[in-house]
């Protein structure tokens, strides 16, 4: 089988030493431990107001059944796509089993790698056709923007402010915002982390939550960083107290640290997943759909979610519905 190509849009830096921060409470101040590279700490940040003057879970409808690979219209940006050769997809590969970078293999892998051969296996009949290129939280909407990228298939949710910069596809994936702690932490619900050092990703929804959390006082400072597997090495270095994002997220990072865990809680919010695409290609969006409604058909969906995602959150819910806005 041909590799499918790997295109690294981040740079790994190592870094000898960082700056430094103050430690969390019942640390040894002797013991503190440089920051990763470019973290810092948020004590204030905007909360960006709730728009909801979209639907942001819905998305345009496909336009009729899916051609066979290669069979497109002349100028159509599946039939740019297929003549380029491979399908440039942005992916994460720190999110454990939804998209992660195996350290066997070398390879990433997982329930959003499966869905994206998917649509390379739509447009050239070859799932292998892929270029993927690994972006973090910060680079997704500026990839699709630019152009860098044919569609971002990430732990990306789609609300209406990032419906003004890239269109999405109908969602995909269901996920809600958590919390996780070391299982020594006696949390009891949000109020347990007033004043306290809570981790999250530099350009995700997550962070300006979590700083701007209603009814706990003091609030909580913010670490931003720009992997979530920062945010998991700060939890075991005492730096931060807690990490705030995606349950998917959190269930990946607990697998991977059997001293901590996600305590049962209500969501902060929820985290509907799309894929994203540019603006001016409707016609990628709506083929994009078409794939997703014969995999919520046919089975491939629940497939793949079981193959992946059943073990780490321990259910088996059906498909996201499909909703659309045409």
């Amino acid at each position: 089988m041909r590799a499918i190509t790997l295109v690294l849009a981040v740079v790994l830096v190592v870094a000898g030493c960082g700056a430094a921060t103050n430690p969390v409470a019942g640390q040894d101040p002797k013991a503190v431990q440089p920051l990763p590279a470019g973290a810092k700490e948020i004590r204030s940040i905007e909360q960006p107001n709730v728009d909801d003057s979209c639907d942001p879970t819905a998305s345009y409808r496909p336009s009729g059944p899916l051609p066979a690979p290669g069979a497109f219209p002349g100028g159509s940006t599946m039939a740019q796509i297929y003549q380029r050769g491979r399908l440039k997809v942005g992916v994460d590969q720190n999110t454990y089993k939804f998209a992660y970078r195996d350290s066997e293999t070398g390879q990433i892998e997982g329930f959003a790698l499966d869905v994206a051969k998917e649509m390379a296996k739509a447009i050239f009949g070859d799932e292998t056709k892929i270029q993927l290129v690994v972006l973090t939280s910060a680079q997704r909407v500026p990839a699709v923007e630019n152009g860098d990228v044919d569609m971002v298939v990430h732990t990306m949710t789609a609300n209406c402010d990032r419906w003004k910069q890239v269109d999405f596809s109908t969602v995909f994936f269901k996920a809600g915002q958590k919390v996780l702690v070391k299982k020594e932490f006696d949390y009891q619900g949000l109020q347990s982390l007033a004043g306290k050092k809570v981790c999250a990703t530099e350009g995700s929804t997550s962070l300006p939550r979590i700083v701007n959390l209603p009814n706990v006082n003091p609030k909580p400072i913010g670490m931003q960083v720009s992997g979530w597997t920062d945010c998991l090495v700060l939890l075991q270095q005492n730096q931060v107290d807690a990490i705030s994002t995606d349950d998917t997220i959190l269930a990946g990072l607990a697998a991977q640290d059997p001293f901590t865990v996600v305590p049962q809680q209500q969501p902060i919010a929820d985290e509907p997943y799309g894929i994203a695409m540019q603006k001016n290609h409707t016609d990628l969006v709506r083929f994009v759909n078409a794939v997703l409604d014969r995999m919520r058909g046919d089975g491939r969906w629940s497939q793949i979610y079981n193959q992946w995602m059943q073990p780490l959150l321990h259910d088996s819910p059906a498909p996201p519905p499909a909703r659309y806005r045409d």
